[in-house]
């Protein structure tokens, strides 16, 4: 009888998680220092290979987003509309400025040098973080978007913008009088996340409804032709297809696979360009909120958290788990390709 190889452990869980949900994660560029923002109202800083909790900082309403800038410092942004520059060494934050609505995405730029924000008032921003603290001095630009801003996404000097309305943008950063490109995602569905592929060529779009879309940046009629879509978390219960929203999706920066979380409670890992699920791991305990490797991809932090699609009811509680990532999960499996004749 064959002997069935289990599916990995969720992980090591970090201590002192948020008491609220979690809005998102990330690991830094330059060690494996992780920002969490979450619903508590707070941004935490860890040192995830230590397990230790370093610093936490604090907005006036649920914080939405959070990115590094560098080690010494990052960004985060919140249901109280301010956009927030977080100093690690002095655990002090201060705002940058402002939107006339909740600010739900923020993303540092390190090939343009600026903090791009994202609001539910249906406008970009572009901040020069270098300037001192007040809004005036510090905003480079605003930028009228065709619906509530959802997710964005760079890849050097290109940023992605997903809206309600499913409308998504794609601007350059070094000339943002208007967008390169109009879209509209060739998802049915409510778009929840999108992600830059790390070769800069395209992104992937995930929706509420159980699916991921991978698109591509060149216009030509050969590279629109391998964009597709498919199908993933979604379960069959007595005949029924049950669909979950895909909230997240992180693609690792070594092989360009790509893991996705969803409200099933489960993390897949695939492989875009083959069409393939690497694979899945041990379901978590609720939600997958959010994901994030780290810079050299040996870790993967999976925020379990309930997001409340089905409404409000009991919950598990918030957790951040960091896995140790095997090659075996992420790295592409070589074609095999048939004999040729003799």
């Amino acid at each position: 009888m064959a002997s069935v190889v289990p599916p990995p452990a969720p992980g090591r869980e970090l201590s002192n998680p948020p008491s609220d949900g979690i809005s998102n994660l990330r690991f830094s560029n330059h060690s494996d220092h992780l920002l969490v923002s979450s619903w508590d109202k707070s941004v935490r800083l860890y040192d995830a290979s230590a397990n230790v909790l370093r610093g936490e900082f604090m907005h006036g309403g649920p914080v939405l987003d959070c990115c590094f800038h560098d080690d010494s410092s990052g960004f985060s942004a919140g249901a109280d509309n301010t956009v927030r520059r977080l100093v690690f060494s002095s655990n002090k934050e201060d705002i940058l400025g402002k939107h006339d609505a909740p600010v739900r995405c923020v993303e540092y730029s390190y090939a343009a040098g600026q903090l791009i924000t994202g609001s539910w008032d249906k406008t970009l921003k572009c901040w020069d973080p270098r300037g001192a603290s007040g809004q005036e001095r510090t905003l480079v630009g605003t930028y009228p978007q065709p619906e509530r801003v959802y997710s964005l996404s760079l890849v050097g000097h290109r940023l992605v913008v997903a809206t309600a309305g499913r409308h998504v943008n794609v601007y350059d950063l070094r000339n943002m009088s208007q967008p390169e490109q109009r879209r509209e995602s060739s998802l049915k569905y409510q778009t929840r996340c999108v992600r830059c592929y790390p070769n800069g060529t395209g992104y992937a779009l995930s929706s509420v409804e159980g699916r991921v879309a991978m698109e591509f940046f060149d216009l030509s009629e050969a590279s629109q032709a391998k964009k597709y879509a498919f199908k993933c978390h979604r379960k069959s219960e007595a005949g029924r297809d049950i669909v979950y929203p895909v909230n997240a999706i992180a693609f690792h920066p070594v092989y360009g696979t790509f893991a996705t979380g969803g409200c099933d409670g489960f993390v897949n890992v695939w492989d875009g360009n083959n069409k393939k699920r690497l694979y899945q791991y041990s379901k978590y305990p609720t939600s997958i909120a959010a994901l994030s490797f780290s810079r050299d991809g040996r870790l993967l932090a999976v925020a379990s958290s309930y997001t409340f699609e089905e409404g409000p009811k009991q919950k598990e509680p918030d957790a951040i788990y960091v896995r140790s990532v095997n090659e075996i999960e992420v790295k592409p499996k070589p074609k095999v390709y048939p004999n040729p004749p003799a």
